[in-house]
């Protein structure tokens, strides 16, 4: 599927949207996104996207962190392992970042639930925190880490003073035995410059010696016992550095789960956040993507262009119409239309914002194309080659959930050949009843898609006043190649283009060809000897639009009067017609306030008290069944279907340990991994509620849950939970334990691992 997406340069748009990334595990899924298959996925990615830019838009750019080599730090904990100061010290940054990130969430929470919830699952360890920051200062472990430390370095700098003016005093009173006038320090030793004549002069021990040897560098005895005395010191300054980032590498390590936690919050925000930048950056909206087998785009523009200079796309596919050949001259943008539809289809259903003014998408399983010729000279593929070897995967792959998208379909061949073979893959698409839509400059391509049902023509428009592309599509009409024309306004000589129209029409009106468009014409001489043209009896629009200041690149010599005429009384209405058109209230109404209309409406379905107000009164969704069945399977849990989801009214149970609003059997939202688990144990007095992921029993902190539907609605009131919690041998005990008492049987309770 790789092929098909860089054909249609997802990639390009993955790139762009890494570069709003800050993570490299953000990066890294953003390299490996590719579209959702599940309708309940698109809806929650989008959804996220859209909080995440109206979150920026209302409270700024969000206080993320990049992590870099943080991953590298963690590894070493419990390997005995002592983190270094600067390793500490971008632990106390990314906890600084989530601790800003928490608070920045804290403002959205009452109107940005879904992605406010992870500030929810994050940790603030302002100790660890504080503690790294207090003790670690420009990647070295700072006086005030500890008394014992402040003391040492105090001592060690009350030394350096005595040695430094012993010293000094010794070079004032005798300047003559010294070649330089300041102390020196060699080998970790307080030293004088003492020259060769005078070395006896001086009472200490010889450190070093000058590469010349005129010098000797000696340590006077008068420092040697100071120097000493500096060494102890620093050796208890290196253990009590040492002790220090034990003591932080341990507080480290104590917490390492919750920071684990924040890092996983983080890269999942990062990823968010990036695709709301991205939204921000292209001027996107979120557009619905569903099951029903539709696409509609209005003012679709494709992101790699330039907003400013692309003509918006309006398009649309579903229903009773299944395919859409598109024509129209070269370098129209049928190619850019094409890319477009696929480009933007990708997009919707992998979480993101299209750039558009409104629409919708259908859910694909693939989406296929065929786009450029292909040609390789490694591989021996020749332009149709590579058409035909993509077509027949295409083939293979597509069914009635697919999009298919061709590019000149049937050329790099005999036109006759590649026109059957167009008509023959065009009706194989339409039997798999799959979307697809064709570009082509077969006239008999057209008329098969008119007379076909589910099919429909669309053409690109084209300006036939300066006989320029428009670059605009319109549905429901077949579009004219013009090639003729356009070869005669970029300066290919009159006979070569008289011999052209001779040569592919003969003496006849072809029936959807060039010559519909621009009359068939046949080459003549007259009496002067001049030439010209001898037009047929079917002229149309195309010639007749044309202004008269073009007549002598069209005609030499004399031309027919009565075409003459034609030519120079037919008003310039193309242009005015398009400006017309565009004018369309009735469009640009629909399209007005989109984005806002969107949002509006996922606010009022996000801001409920909990889960189950949001899906007050329907019915259980088939992702909805998946979810809870797929967690449920692995316990033994029986899910009724079918079943409506009403407001959750229970109230919560009097306590004062916090969580106790989750009942035994409720199925719930663990953040941040967002996975589905069975609530097995109610909250103690920490907090901590016991929930049951597939077979892993965990307690989890309250406030990193969130209902997703009660228990009320999933069981009977006389439901056995002990055949989804309990082991089949406790459940043997207990009821041998109801029937007798047995003082030799033990039950064994698995209180859960706390995360």
């Amino acid at each position: 599927m790789k092929k098909f997406y860089e054909a249609l340069e997802f990639n390009k748009i993955l790139h762009m949207l890494e570069e709003h990334a800050l993570s490299n595990k953000a990066k890294e899924r953003i390299r490996n996104l590719e579209p959702y298959l599940s309708e309940a996925e698109v809806s929650r990615h989008t959804g996220e996207t859209t909080e995440a830019r109206l979150i920026m838009e209302h409270y700024g750019t969000p206080p993320l962190s990049g992590m870099y080599e943080l991953d590298k730090s963690l590894a070493l904990l419990g390997k005995g392992t002592i983190l270094l100061p600067e390793q500490l010290e971008s632990i106390a940054q990314f906890l600084t970042a989530c601790r800003r990130m928490k608070a920045y969430l804290k403002k959205a929470e009452a109107t940005f639930t879904s992605v406010a919830s992870y500030g929810n699952s994050m940790y603030a360890l302002e100790g660890v925190e504080g503690e790294i920051n207090r003790s670690i200062r420009g990647s070295q472990v700072d006086d005030k880490a500890s008394p014992a430390l402040a003391d040492i370095r105090r001592k060690i700098a009350n030394i350096d003073i005595q040695a430094k003016s012993k010293l000094d005093s010794l070079l004032r009173n005798n300047k003559n035995w010294f070649s330089e006038s300041f102390v020196s320090i060699r080998n970790g030793h307080y030293t004088l410059p003492v020259k060769k004549e005078y070395k006896n002069q001086v009472k200490g021990a010889v450190i070093d010696v000058s590469q010349s040897g005129n010098t000797y560098f000696i340590e006077p005895l008068a420092v040697r016992k100071l120097q000493e005395e500096l060494s102890l010191l620093f050796i208890e300054e290196e253990n009590e550095i040492k002790r220090i980032l034990y003591m932080l590498t341990t507080m480290v390590e104590e917490n390492l789960p919750y920071i684990s936690i924040n890092i996983e919050a983080m890269e999942t925000l990062d990823f968010i956040f990036a695709k709301a930048k991205l939204s921000i950056a292209m001027k996107a909206v979120p557009l619905p993507v569903s099951a029903e087998r539709k696409i509609e785009i209005k003012g679709g523009r494709h992101p790699l262009l330039k907003a400013d200079a692309v003509v918006p796309l309006d398009f649309r596919i579903g229903g009773d119409i299944r395919g859409v050949v598109i024509t129209g001259p070269n370098t129209g943008g049928k190619t850019v239309a094409l890319k477009t539809i696929g480009l933007l289809s990708m997009m919707a259903q992998s979480g993101l914002h299209v750039p558009a003014e409104a629409g919708c998408f259908t859910m694909n399983n693939y989406v296929l194309c065929d786009i450029g010729d292909g040609q390789s000279i490694t591989e021996n593929l020749s332009t149709f080659s590579s058409h035909m070897t993509n077509i027949i995967k295409i083939l293979q792959l597509a069914d009635d959930q697919s999009l298919v998208l061709l590019d000149e379909l049937g050329s790099g061949t005999d036109p006759a050949e590649g026109m059957g073979l167009a008509i023959a893959i065009l009706e194989e698409l339409a039997a798999k009843n799959c979307l697809f839509v064709a570009t082509t400059h077969y006239p008999e391509i057209k008329d098969f898609a008119k007379a076909t049902p589910g099919l429909i023509n669309a053409r690109m428009a084209f300006d036939r006043q300066s006989l320029l592309p428009l670059y605009r599509l319109e549905m429901g009409e077949a579009g004219e190649s013009c090639s003729l024309y356009i070869a005669m306004r970029l300066g290919l000589p009159q006979r070569l283009i008289e011999r052209a129209s001779l040569a592919a029409y003969g003496n006849r009106t072809g029936k959807s060809g060039e010559m519909s468009g621009i009359a068939a014409s046949i080459p003549t001489g007259d009496a002067a000897g001049t030439t010209g043209f001898r037009l047929a009896s079917g002229t149309t629009d195309c010639l007749k639009n044309m202004p008269a200041d073009d007549t002598p690149l069209f005609a030499k010599g004399k031309v027919a009067t009565d075409i003459t005429e034609s030519i120079k009384s037919t008003p310039a209405s193309g242009i005015t017609d398009h400006a017309n058109n565009m004018a369309d209230t009735d469009m640009t109404e629909s399209a007005k306030g989109t984005f806002a209309g969107s949002v509006k409406a996922h606010e009022k379905s996000t801001t409920s008290a909990n889960v189950t107000e949001n899906i007050k009164g329907m019915a259980v969704s088939d992702a909805l069944q998946r979810d809870i069945a797929s967690t449920s399977q692995s316990m033994g849990l029986e899910v009724r279907p079918g079943k409506r989801i009403k407001k959750n009214e229970e109230s919560k149970i009097p306590g004062n340990s916090p969580g106790m609003s989750f009942n035994i059997g409720d199925s719930v939202m663990v953040y941040p991994q967002k996975l589905i688990g069975i609530v097995y144990q109610k909250a103690n007095d920490k907090g901590e509620v016991g929930v049951q992921i597939k077979s892993k029993k965990l307690l989890v902190n309250h406030k990193r849950l969130k209902l997703h539907v009660a228990a009320k609605e999933l069981y009977p009131e006389d439901y056995d939970f002990s055949i989804i919690f309990d082991t089949a041998d406790n459940r043997k005990k207990r009821r041998s334990m109801e029937r007798k008492h047995d003082p030799g049987l033990i039950i064994e309770i698995d209180e859960g691992k706390r995360v």
